[in-house]
């Protein structure tokens, strides 16, 4: 099984992820933001990923450095569990409908980080959630995961549907980037020789 645990403490978080990439979709989540909370399971559900998220952050001031040190530590968490990615398809896309709302998102396990982010939310929050986060989110995890990754919304008028659309993209071109290809079992799918 592909699995890995990190833990990340700095003064403004402590965090801890665990994720088996060859998992069911189990999740269990205390980050303190039930949104994201909501949002992470998607990712877990739908990429089958198993993931067990704590974190403790500086909610008292707001979201910001929980939301963001959750994605560093999840990017590193599947960098870790992905160790030489030997096998594996590398790429993954997905489209996600929710009502009227529409997201792709495309993943490439290259090793090195980038995203594209594409989203323009119909209002400022979900809740008490700043939307602003989910660019922040995902940042922090394209950069510690060294992973490249375009996220689009296509359409969209409810804020809700938009990230959750995101985020059930995400899950799901995930799933199909770290599928292991027994065509290529022992190859890493770079002409470079390494991801």
């Amino acid at each position: 099984m592909r699995h890995a645990e990190i833990s990340r403490t700095t003064l403004e978080t402590q965090i801890t992820v665990r994720a088996n990439l060859d998992g069911s979709g189990q999740g269990r989540f205390a980050t303190g933001v039930p949104f994201l909370d909501h949002m992470l399971e998607q990712i877990s559900r739908h990429g089958l990923i198993d993931l067990d998220i704590e974190a403790n952050g500086d909610l008292h001031i707001d979201a910001h450095h929980t939301v963001e040190d959750i994605g560093i530590t999840l990017g590193q968490t599947l960098a870790k569990a992905l160790g030489d990615k030997k096998g594996i398809r590398r790429y993954g896309h997905a489209y996600v409908p929710l009502d009227e709302a529409l997201s792709r998102v495309v993943v490439d396990l290259s090793g090195r980080p980038g995203l594209e982010f594409h989203v323009k939310f119909t209002r400022a929050t979900i809740g008490v959630f700043d939307v602003d986060l989910i660019r922040e989110f995902f940042q922090g995890l394209v950069n510690h995961g060294q992973i490249t990754l375009h996220i689009d919304n296509l359409r969209g008028d409810n804020a809700h549907h938009q990230a959750e659309t995101v985020f059930k993209a995400f899950g799901r071109a995930l799933r199909m980037a770290v599928e292991l290809d027994a065509r290529t079992e022992n190859c890493i799918p770079s002409t470079k020789g390494s991801l």
